[in-house]
């Protein structure tokens, strides 16, 4: 998948899970608020019914009412009432719906400005109406005596104090309302995080896993056809067909003859030598092997061998077979020492430390059947069978500016009967 569409797809996620954050915490708040003007209204309702009602109920207001001094006798009661409830009006009326109190002095003796027949009949009413003093949720209660509606009690809050204290409500939610959005954005983003990590992760393990599924087809068809090849010069050194032989292993790998020093008293040893040194004067370079070489018979190890061949690998893909390389090795009864030297480019100071990691290389990567075939062995090899078998290994300059690697394995004893040196 192409890098800019991973990222849109990463980004369309994330806004997702932040859009379903915003859409749960909205229709959360919504319904908060409408729970909330809900609990303030029945409160409200049930305020201003219970100050009718207690209004309506009290022996001083039904005593007054028809008296000459009605107005005069209840008005003061009425603002005391209206103080104390903390409701915006308290109305009283006689039987004929005129006003005995209001909060409005020059109103009393008037009609009422609303519909009180049903109040008058018996009837109790709760609801929004809009009065003298504006758009109020109140109760009108009856006034009764020995069984008979003799006045009202009204008593009512603005539908403005109502709306403030919503809005007092929502003030004090949305501290929370914001908390709620920034946790959940770090929430979204926490999880946006931890499946482009796990997606990232199926991703390369998913592409790992093609790779080496076609490395094993290429591996497959590779092994295949050198077990045929075996085959066939089993069959000439069977015949005895010597120079049939050589000329079918030429036509396999380029080599050419070359000598193997004469102090390098091993032939896997030497064979190594002499087919690296004919490698390099092919493409114009050349491999010295150090005077101060000595190889003793039966002290050199397969594990010795395979670290030499790794590191003259090394040393001629460095100068791409076409420089010089110099080989120091020694194996007698003390230890076996080699030292590769070249004059190639020389050691990256930043990648050093990642020389001997599995994997990791400097060159270009080669592709076979359209895979990339797996770098960075030889070298991590070499750190494991030195390792392994107990010795050394040291990385520096060439005298000549290129790469110096020194590996040193423990003595092998020769083996009994080959008549080693001493």
């Amino acid at each position: 998948m192409p890098p800019t569409t991973w990222m849109l797809r990463r980004g369309s996620l994330l806004l997702l899970q932040v859009a379903i954050v915003s859409l749960c915490v909205g229709v959360t708040t919504v319904v908060a608020l409408r729970v909330q003007e809900t609990q303030i209204r029945s409160a409200t309702v049930e305020r201003v019914s219970d100050v009718a009602e207690s209004l309506a109920d009290l022996p001083a207001v039904i005593a007054a009412i028809g008296a000459p001094d009605a107005a005069e006798v209840l008005q003061p009661l009425a603002e005391l009432v209206r103080e104390a409830s903390g409701v915006d009006y308290v109305v009283i009326t006689d039987g004929t719906g005129m006003r005995l109190t209001h909060p409005t002095a020059s109103l009393v003796g008037e009609q009422v400005s609303t519909d009180a027949s049903a109040v008058l009949r018996g009837e109790t009413f709760v609801g929004v109406e809009d009065g003298t003093l504006g758009r109020t949720l109140r109760a009108k209660v009856p006034i009764t005596a020995d069984g008979l509606v003799i006045g009202t009690a009204s008593v009512g809050l603005l539908e403005s104090h109502i709306v403030a204290d919503l809005d007092e409500s929502l003030l004090r939610l949305v501290p929370w309302v914001l908390g709620s959005l920034v946790l959940g954005f770090l929430g979204a983003t926490a999880v946006d995080r931890a499946v482009r990590r796990r997606v990232a992760r199926l991703e390369f393990e998913l592409r790992e896993l093609d790779v080496q599924r076609r490395l094993a087809a290429v591996l497959r068809e590779q092994t295949h056809e050198f077990a045929n090849r075996l085959h066939v010069l089993y069959g000439l050194v069977e015949a005895d067909a010597r120079a049939d032989a050589l000329d079918f292993i030429g036509s396999i790998v380029p080599v050419s003859a070359g000598s193997a020093p004469a102090l390098v008293d091993d032939p896997g040893l030497a064979a190594l030598l002499a087919a690296r040194s004919a490698e390099l004067e092919r493409g114009g370079g050349s491999l010295q092997v150090g005077a101060g070489s000595r190889v003793l018979p039966g002290r050199v190890s397969e594990a010795a061998v395979t670290v030499v061949a790794n590191l003259l690998s090394n040393a001629v893909e460095a100068t791409d077979a076409a420089g010089r390389v110099h080989v120091l090795v020694t194996a007698d009864d003390d230890a076996f020492s080699v030292t590769v030297c070249d004059d190639g480019p020389g050691l990256d100071l930043a990648a050093r430390g990642r020389l001997f990691e599995r994997g990791f290389s400097t060159k270009r990567r080669e592709r076979r059947a359209g895979v990339e075939i797996p770098r960075g062995v030889g070298l991590a090899l070499v750190r494991d069978l030195v390792r392994r078998g107990g010795g050394t290994l040291d990385v520096g300059e060439s005298p000549t500016g290129g790469a110096r690697f020194t590996a040193t394995l423990p003595a092998v004893l020769p083996a009994a009967g080959r008549g080693a040196e001493s």
